[in-house]
């Protein structure tokens, strides 16, 4: 189940009906809650994997209009924003779930991510059998909660992560030459990218991100570079970036309030940064994606509680 907090954008929460059991659900778009065919920009605090067999329509993750053409596949990480539009007759699988069920296996945090930046997962009619039959096998094992049920979820998933990853022949983690020393910088690289798109995440500094890692800055600083070909601190403001869109397209709070939410005391050097970075100012930013929508950004939640 989820539930909103009070927050510009609305965050959706994932909820077990029983003590002891991990945040863990699978089920159809139907079973799993009316919410999942959300209209409205919302957000997780939790990870989702949907495999998109039927239905017409829009998948909008971050502002990017992805038109659905089944079988489609998505991967969604905390803090991403996102919503249906358009969309009729939506049909397939849904997968919750939250971090602890990536803890058996460290380099699954950062395939989720790789998938989640991805615009086109199109698996070929074989891929997507195989993945519907995988999906089927997660469903009867969570259903059944069979001693030692958790472990085989886990390792489920570890699978249907690595078989997302072969779409579009992307290399696996910790493969080719060198991959020991490279495996411990791609593993910082995600966990610091992951706590950069915390939702609600406080701005920080290279330095405190570095700290709360437990390495130097200027290892943070080679690490996420080599990783991303990025410096921690393009990151940082990218990330800012990313989030001061999605308010400003997804609610109506002010350029103030956006402002000060993405760490800008001063909102006047806010627009000078954003305006920067984009080439736009946050109001011209508004006015465009208001025309490109035709609907006024910050609807509100008209569907039963249920996860999206």
């Amino acid at each position: 189940m989820a539930d909103t907090a009070g927050e510009a954008l609305e965050l959706h929460r994932l909820e077990v009906a029983r003590p002891g059991v991990l945040p863990f659900a699978i089920g159809s778009f139907d079973t799993i809650g009316a919410l999942a065919r959300a209209d409205f920009p919302h957000r997780h605090s939790f990870y989702e994997i949907a495999l998109v067999t039927h239905g017409r329509g829009a998948h909008v993750v971050d502002l990017v209009r992805q038109e659905l053409h089944p079988p489609y596949l998505y991967a969604m990480v905390p803090g991403q924003v996102h919503h249906w539009q358009d969309a009729e007759d939506i049909a397939g699988w849904v997968l919750l779930f939250n971090e602890d069920f990536l803890l058996p296996h460290p380099g699954d945090a950062d395939i989720v991510r790789r998938l989640s930046t991805r615009a086109r997962l199109r698996p070929d009619p074989t891929e997507a059998a195989q993945l519907r039959s995988l999906l089927a096998d997660l469903d009867r094992e969570y259903r059944s909660a069979a001693p030692g049920h958790i472990s085989i979820l886990a390792s489920y998933l570890h699978i249907l992560l690595l078989r997302a990853l072969r779409l579009g022949d992307a290399r696996l983690p910790g493969s080719g030459p060198g991959a020991g020393g490279a495996g411990r910088a791609e593993e910082l690289t995600g966990r610091f990218r992951r706590l950069t798109a915390e939702p609600g995440a406080r701005l920080r500094s290279v330095e405190e991100y570095a700290r709360e890692l437990g390495v130097s800055a200027s290892y943070l600083h080679d690490a996420v570079k080599r990783g991303t070909g990025r410096t921690p601190g393009q990151l940082i403001r990218a990330g800012q970036i990313l989030e001061a869109k999605r308010l400003i397209a997804g609610t109506d709070l002010t350029i103030r309030q956006i402002a000060a939410d993405v760490g800008f005391a001063d909102p006047a050097y806010f627009c000078r940064f954003f305006r920067r970075e984009t080439g736009v100012s946050p109001g011209h930013f508004r006015r465009v994606v208001g025309e490109m929508h035709h609907e006024p950004a910050g609807r509100s939640l008209a569907a039963p509680p249920g996860p999206a």
